[in-house]
């Protein structure tokens, strides 16, 4: 089956962001007159529950605070903000080859897709922030958590991306940083390239289709096709 498209995880994969969240989230918590302070190894244990509203309420849970306690997605909504405009401060840079890899394929007439938990206006400071352009002008295909009923590790959102992308999941390769973003590309029936992130080193990837330090050790596009899986029968 030929190579039609290569499909992204963001945080993480893209670049390493979740310093910037972590930050977004400590700052909104002081705003907010709460006195959590998530550091990187509380960060790293909240890490594993996908999405930021549920990371909330999981550490209330294990502050033993009722679920009504406080507004979640007003205090997400606020934390988003922030860290929109932290990201437009600069300092953010692409994870090594990104850049590289994305030009490559879609010169060779691959279609660069993104699928990820994270929300739209993070996927777009992302991109305003690291490739001066606004996402979709980037990035033709687009799925975001906030658009599917289960995050990773469930398959909603890559069966999105695929779903827009009209192709089937043999004839596209996933990028991922994390054992969550694994199971939920490998459940959608797609093959998995892993690059570990600065939180994620740790993680069990088994299953990948391999584990580099980042995509400049894949070889280029032409590395990529040998990769695909073998369709499915059922």
């Amino acid at each position: 089956m030929p190579l039609e498209a290569l499909i992204f995880d963001v945080d993480g994969t893209l670049a390493e962001t979740e310093e910037l969240h972590r930050r977004a989230f400590n700052e909104t918590f002081a705003k907010e007159g709460l006195d959590w302070n998530w550091s990187r190894n509380d960060y790293r244990r909240l890490l594993q529950t996908t999405g930021g509203k549920k990371r909330i309420a999981h550490h209330m849970r294990d502050l033993s605070l009722a679920s009504d306690a406080i507004d979640i997605p007003a205090l997400h909504r606020a934390k988003t903000d922030r860290y929109v405009r932290l990201m437009g401060d600069g300092g953010l840079q692409l994870r090594p080859g990104i850049a590289g890899l994305i030009a490559t394929a879609c010169s060779a007439g691959l279609t660069v897709a993104i699928a990820t938990t994270t929300s739209r206006p993070n996927v777009d400071a992302l991109c305003y922030a690291c490739f001066g352009a606004p996402a979709d002008s980037l990035f033709p295909v687009i799925a975001c958590g906030d658009e599917v009923a289960a995050k990773k590790p469930a398959p909603d959102v890559y069966e999105l991306a695929l779903k827009r992308l009209h192709i089937a999941p043999e004839n596209a390769l996933a990028f991922e940083d994390s054992s969550n973003g694994l199971r939920s590309a490998d459940a959608a029936g797609l093959a998995c390239i892993v690059t570990p992130s600065v939180y994620t080193g740790d993680d069990d990837f088994t299953g990948a289709e391999c584990v580099v330090p980042d995509v400049t050790h894949l070889g280029g596009i032409e590395a990529l096709a040998p990769l695909l899986p073998t369709p499915r029968t059922d």
